[in-house]
């Protein structure tokens, strides 16, 4: 199992052309989790989506490779791991610091193999004293940084 401490994480930049590739083989799947994952969490769990909370699931998978802006690739023994940012172009005022963003991750077992959508990113932090935050839309500032779940 693939892990921080054993990949070597490369330096974030804009998409290249083989990441756009691998983005293009999961979007579909992308989409299609995100708005089954922001239905789960609504049950229990609603501050996860809160900053999403007034778009329809339409509004909120109107993404593209276009908005694609970001990737970190990891290398492991058995294949690459793509961490990847997309703009959510639904949601007004991302330069700002607003949330706006979604973090995935994308595994290829090499370049003849198609891509597989591993997960997205949701955040549980522990705030002493006030309990948890939890969140999956990020801003432009927050770190593309490693992360299983």
């Amino acid at each position: 199992m693939a892990t921080a401490e054993t990949v070597d994480l490369g330096p974030p930049h804009e998409p290249k052309e083989e990441s756009i590739k691998a983005f293009k083989e999961v979007e579909h799947e992308l989409k299609k989790q995100l708005v089954h994952l922001r239905h789960q969490y609504n049950k229990h769990e609603p501050e996860y989506f809160a900053a999403v909370s007034d778009l329809s699931d339409s509004d909120l998978t109107s993404f593209t490779d276009a908005d694609f802006d970001l990737v970190r690739v990891a290398t492991s023994a058995y294949g690459l791991h793509l961490l990847g940012r997309v703009r959510l172009p639904a949601i007004r005022g991302a330069d700002s610091g607003a949330p706006a963003y979604i973090h995935f991750r994308i595994f290829s077992p090499g370049p003849d193999e198609p891509a597989s959508l591993h997960s997205i990113h949701t955040e549980e932090k522990e705030q002493p004293g006030h309990g948890f935050t939890y969140r999956a839309i990020f801003t432009k500032n927050d770190p593309l940084e490693w992360f299983s779940t």
